[in-house]
């Protein structure tokens, strides 16, 4: 057999990988030093031509099934990992055959949730990994992505103004359908439940959930988010015809939530007293592709409202309402969120994305001007928070040294 690599971008340098010894053999000089999740395949991060790339040893029909599944939910602007290629034909050195390997591109800034955990994190962690993993569902549901397998795991999470965002990392039980039956979207739902159970049993076993409350109890929590989120953006609601606002102020909940409304089914009875409807085409990252429009900034949704409110506060602070909203965010970008992505030193610039540092950096304002008891200036809150916070963060662009599979976890069953 021949070694194959297919790959929409190839790249010449995957030919010295050493493609024929299994993914474990792998010398640590070829590895990149970054948390891994639990897994059931063996999974290597690798570096090659300047750029890190997750490589998962699996038989090769599935690998170029979940390469091409993958393909098309990054068509579909769903979060989920980037794939890069699929390699086969592997042989050992004695002639043996040995599995496919799937290449997917590392996520920057990213972290598996025991990666998370490791770290002295917020009491109410749990929940809020479980509400970005809700959300996640309800996006891939909407676009009739069938999971097989929810569960932390299968995920991976970066900081987003305080909360995080979710991304699906494992594809393999996938399946792509024009849309999903109640009975399907509720198979997913029940696996989720079970697995991240399961998931933080193992997380308490191991004395990394001492402020968590019962595991029982918070991976219910997933059901309700997820049941109130769906009805949020699919369900009808009647109302009488004199409260046409009530369309408007529909559509600002949803924006609200991150998702725009591209389409609404409204309907009347027949004597015309009552008006029902319905989003019928629902897309999320509102708030992102806003700031995106307006400033160029590609940031995660609650990063992205974050950044839009301070916009907004420096548009009212410059009395400029009347003004161009594109001209004042270009003055904004130029002299207020520039500057501050700026300040921060070279070595310190793997420790977060540049939004999620400008955030914090307002948080660590409005804590400065309350100590203080007046307005503190921009520039000296900058300096505090890149003297006094942002060195003790772990460097999230690669957090080296975090071993989340050696830490204690019972066998999860194949599916």
């Amino acid at each position: 057999m021949a070694l194959e690599i297919t790959a929409a971008r190839p790249d010449p340098a995957l030919f010295d990988l050493p493609w024929s010894l299994p993914l474990e053999e792998w010398p640590e000089d070829r590895l990149a030093a970054l948390p891994r999740g639990i897994s059931r395949h063996v999974v290597r991060f690798v570096r090659i031509s300047g750029r890190v790339m997750a490589v998962k040893e699996i038989k090769t029909q599935l690998a170029r099934e979940e390469y091409t599944l993958l393909r098309l939910l990054r068509r579909l602007d769903l979060p989920a990992v980037e794939p890069l290629g699929v390699v086969s034909g592997r042989t050992d050195a004695a002639g043996e055959e040995l599995d496919g390997c799937l290449l997917t591109r590392h996520l920057q800034f990213s972290l598996p949730y025991r990666a998370l955990f490791s770290q002295a994190l917020r009491p109410d962690t749990a929940k809020r990994l479980i509400d970005a993993l809700a959300v996640l569902l309800v996006r891939l549901h909407l676009a009739g992505f069938f999971w097989g397998d929810v569960s932390l795991s299968n995920t991976l999470f970066r900081r987003d103004a305080g909360a995080f965002a979710a991304y699906l990392v494992d594809a393999e039980t996938g399946e792509l359908h024009s849309s999903l039956s109640t009975g399907q979207r509720e198979h997913d739902l029940e696996i989720a439940r079970v697995n991240i159970a399961g998931e933080l049993m193992d997380l308490a076993a191991g004395g990394m959930l001492e402020d968590v409350p019962d595991p029982l109890d918070v991976s219910d929590v997933i059901v309700r988010r997820y049941r109130s989120l769906w009805q949020e953006l699919t369900g009808s609601e009647r109302f009488e015809q004199g409260d046409r606002w009530r369309v408007d102020e529909r559509i600002r909940r949803l924006n609200e939530l991150g998702f725009d409304v591209d389409e609404l089914e409204m309907s009347t009875d027949l004597d015309g007293t009552h008006i029902q409807i319905q989003p019928k085409v629902v897309d999320a990252g509102h708030h992102s592709r806003r700031l995106l429009r307006l400033t160029g900034l590609d940031a995660e949704e609650n990063q992205a409202r974050r950044l839009l409110n301070d916009l907004d506060a420096y548009r009212a602070a410059q009395d400029r309402q009347n003004d161009s909203e594109e001209l004042v965010a270009h003055d904004w970008l130029t002299n207020v969120y520039e500057p501050v992505v700026r300040a921060v030193p070279q070595e310190l610039r793997g420790k977060l994305e540049p939004a999620e540092v400008f955030h914090e950096l307002l948080e660590h304002r409005w804590y400065l001007s309350e100590r203080a008891g007046h307005d503190v200036p921009i520039e000296d809150a900058v300096a505090d928070y890149v003297k006094q916070v942002l060195p003790a963060k772990p460097d999230e662009a690669a957090v080296l040294g975090v071993d989340t599979q050696a830490m204690p976890v019972r066998a999860r069953p194949d599916r």
